[in-house]
């Protein structure tokens, strides 16, 4: 008889979701931002319960600033990573800061299908829940190459 294999569930419970936005805090407390000192960390959560973090990163030539979503999305996909079902984002902003447009973008090609928590660092237990679809209805993707 073949062995089942025990997948996580697709959407994190509600220990999980926590777990990942306290993930996301850590992660902001490694972000790099000496011009505006807005501190973002991001958390993403595999299938396989694996979590991956990222911190925004600034630069004087601001355009090449890197955001904490950007960050931990790279370095979860260059460690073979491809298969998200959620991603946390904390920053010390009022209701949390929301993903930007770029990040909005690269969640929709590559984890198109995972759940969104944004969190103020000041009050990480209101977590506002979203889905990467409802951030960016009708996304370009590489659907639009076939």
């Amino acid at each position: 008889m073949g062995q089942r294999k025990n997948r996580k569930p697709t959407a994190p419970t509600l220990s999980g979701k926590s777990e990942l936005v306290l993930a996301a805090a850590k992660a902001r407390e490694r972000a790099v931002a000496p011009y505006s000192n807005f501190l973002v960390g991001a958390a993403l959560l595999t299938r396989n319960g694996k979590i991956v973090t990222g911190a925004n990163v600034e630069s004087a030539s601001y355009g090449l600033t890197c955001c904490a979503e950007r960050v931990a999305l790279f370095k979860a996909l260059t460690e073979g990573e491809r298969d998200f079902v959620a991603v946390a984002v904390v920053a010390r902003s009022k209701g949390g800061a929301m993903p930007c447009g770029a990040c909005r973008q690269l969640l929709a090609e590559y984890a198109p299908k995972a759940q969104v928590f944004v969190a103020d660092s000041d009050a990480l237990g209101k977590i506002r829940k979203s889905t990467v679809k409802e951030l960016l209805p009708g996304a370009f993707t590489g659907d639009a190459f076939q």
